[in-house]
């Protein structure tokens, strides 16, 4: 007979957890929030210390409805939400809109991993909901509430309407914009290098070496006069071996992964956004189904910026190392990694929950890219508890007159923990430099001299912008993915083959958001914000003192972007055809479009055609560009749905069409 309820929010964990908890539990789901705050209003008590005013969403009203019936056929509830603030406060929320009598009693159970020793040692230690927890949790949700309730109409009278801004996304939208300004301001910077062609008597190997230092000094060649000067130097000295140096050079494992890391070597090694890596992980953590088995997780909870392991964990790992590779590449002490000062140390890195359950022993039961991305967390977790790979590094300079040139490689002597990590081995020297001693006489063969032009900084890709986010303090393991995804589908930047590009769009909104509020896009200030709701976690700070610090300066700035934000038109010669009033680019959340500059008097809108004719025979129709679900650009015909051309890249345009200036 059930006598408890338990709650957690995906219905994922529903199945797997009632098999561990056995016919006493029922297991529900909350599908997520239940309560929110609301969406029409500000819904926060600017006048009563921030109060939010919290609601049932509506759409989730029959779940409440559920279970709250099923809270009141037992005596006990346990909520099991995420282990994060966010399942802090989920939970917190659903106890206290569930109308529970004074009889019943609640308890918090939190696991990093679904499995049945975890779950069941959880359910034996049960504890109180963190106070502290909940309103960090809040908190951060107030501060997101107002700056984009609050910002956003400010948009809508200065650029266009349905858009908005995010206290976080802003922050990242402005990296993305200051990187794309870099490039496009950028101006190459010639340079040369100069390599020989060097070979010792008796042996066919031949050496190549480049121009490190002239008179003993570092050189820059600007151009191919001075770069063709040293060249024909070069080409009448005597060469000999003046140095030799070797040492060996230790390449240490990298850290188990955590949520940033993980997100970066997905992109890096698998081509996964942080969305799709996100989406995978929380399959792995919330179990599947191994043939006969019941469903278990496969990963522990993938939102964590500690690289902490149980100890449990590691004795077990050792154990497996030694059986499976030897005890040489076992280290004497287990290894131990230092977590940022923000990370939560209670919390464990992300890793396999069973290290002896291997990648190819369970392939057969997953996807294709569960597969992948469990390969990658049991690799990154085996290894972070190896010995080091060990290198001999061997330099060759060589004296030509006041020139000097370097040649180098490396030997791998040990593997290390590269045993299973073949594919990240460093290239070992193609050149065999043993037979090399000081004083060797080399003979000159060719002198290649090459013009190089200095590269625009890159553009931020997934990886690049996630640990770009990390390192200055912008958001939390939890916010990545989301940041990345909104930027995307409000159209404020590009996704390229993985690589980010601001749209004109994003350029608009970024510098509105610098001149009016400077705080909330000054990087400092929002990872300032971000230790600060660290702090209301440790009990450091108070929820209304953090809220009230920033409101104060913030509505000043409000109010100043209100009196002084000017709505500008983008008119175009072409008339409305329904008043004959100039037509104005502007702007929505699906991007650029054209519209009677009478609005809202007139209605009349169009899409912002590109100028290049449909293909199809007898169409008539244009190419304008719209965007997926996924938020990829692409182009279709202005004749949708009579015409459902679609292209991924707009040809060169014949004619314009007159809105060439638009």
């Amino acid at each position: 007979m059930v006598q408890s309820l338990v709650i957690v929010e995906s219905p994922a964990k529903v199945k797997t957890i009632n098999k561990i908890l056995g016919n006493k539990f029922k297991v529900m789901s909350s599908m997520g929030h239940l309560i929110d705050l609301p969406k029409s209003t500000l819904g926060v008590n600017l006048e009563e210390e921030f109060a939010p005013k919290f609601v049932v969403v509506r759409a989730k009203q029959k779940i409440l409805t559920q279970l709250k019936k099923e809270a009141k056929k037992i005596k006990e509830i346990y909520i099991a939400t995420d282990p994060d603030r966010e399942g802090e406060a989920i939970g917190w929320n659903i106890i206290k809109h569930l109308g529970l009598d004074n009889g019943i009693k609640y308890f918090r159970v939190t696991f990093h991993e679904i499995t049945k020793e975890a779950v069941k040692k959880a359910f034996e230690k049960p504890r109180e909901f963190d106070r502290k927890k909940i309103d960090a949790q809040v908190a951060r949700r107030v501060l997101d509430r107002i700056v984009g309730y609050q910002i956003s109409p400010l948009l809508w009278k200065k650029v266009g309407s349905r858009l908005s801004a995010g206290r976080v996304q802003s922050v990242a939208l402005r990296l993305i914009v200051e990187r794309e300004r870099a490039i496009k301001s950028f101006v190459p910077q010639e340079y040369w290098e100069i390599a020989v062609d060097l070979k010792k008597e008796g042996f066919e190997d031949v050496l190549t070496a480049g121009l490190e230092k002239i008179d003993g000094q570092k050189f820059e060649l600007t151009n191919e006069k001075d770069a063709h000067a040293v060249v024909a130097a070069i080409k009448k000295e005597q060469y000999a071996v003046s140095q030799i140096t070797q040492r060996e050079v230790k390449r240490n494992p990298m850290p188990p992964f955590i949520t940033s890391t993980m997100q970066q070597e997905a992109f890096n090694k698998l081509g996964f956004n942080a969305q799709k890596t996100m989406m995978i992980a929380q399959q792995l953590y919330e179990g599947i189904e191994l043939g006969q088995e019941e469903a278990t997780g496969l990963i522990t909870y993938m939102r964590t910026d500690s690289v902490n392991i149980a100890k449990e964990a590691v004795e077990r790992v050792r154990e497996f190392i030694a059986k499976a590779h030897g005890d040489k590449y076992l280290p004497e002490s287990p290894n131990v990694y230092k977590s940022k000062k923000s990370a939560q140390e209670a919390h464990e890195a992300i890793r396999p929950t069973d290290v002896l359950r291997k990648p190819q022993d369970i392939k057969q039961f997953l996807d294709e890219d569960q597969y992948k991305l469990y390969e990658l967390i049991w690799r990154r977790f085996v290894s972070c508890q190896m010995l080091p790979a060990v290198y001999q590094y061997k330099k060759i300079e060589i004296t030509a007159g006041k020139y000097q040139f370097g040649a180098s490689g490396s030997t791998l002597l040990f593997d290390g923990f590269l045993v299973l990590n073949t594919e990240d081995r460093e290239e070992e020297g193609k050149i065999d430099l043993t037979h090399f001693k000081r004083d060797d006489s080399l003979k000159l063969l060719e002198v290649k001299p090459s013009q190089h032009f200095t590269k625009p900084p890159p553009r931020y890709s997934e990886a690049t912008l996630v640990k770009t986010l990390e390192e200055e303090g912008i958001g939390r393991p939890s916010t990545y993915a989301s940041i990345i995804y909104t930027l995307v589908m409000r159209n404020y930047v590009l996704r390229e083959r993985g690589y980010f590009m601001a749209t004109e769009l994003g350029m608009l909104i970024c510098d509105l958001l610098v001149e009016y509020f400077p705080k909330i896009m000054d990087v400092g200030f929002t990872a300032a914000m971000e230790e600060n709701l660290d702090l209301i976690e440790e009990g450091d700070l108070e929820y209304h003192k953090l809220l009230g610090d920033f409101y104060q300066p913030f509505k000043e700035e409000l109010e100043y972007a209100m009196n002084n934000i000017v709505k500008t038109q983008n008119l175009i010669e072409r008339k409305c055809p329904q008043c004959g009033r100039q037509m104005a680019v502007k702007w929505g959340r699906k991007g650029k479009f054209l519209s009677c500059s009478g609005f809202p008097e007139c209605k009349f809108a169009e899409p912002f055609l590109t100028g290049v004719k449909c293909p199809e025979p007898n169409c008539g129709g244009e190419l304008v560009e719209r965007r997926s679900r996924k938020g990829q650009i692409f182009f279709g015909c202005s004749n949708y749905p009579t015409c459902t051309h679609i292209e991924n890249k707009l040809p060169e345009p014949a004619d314009n069409g007159g809105i060439e200036n638009a």
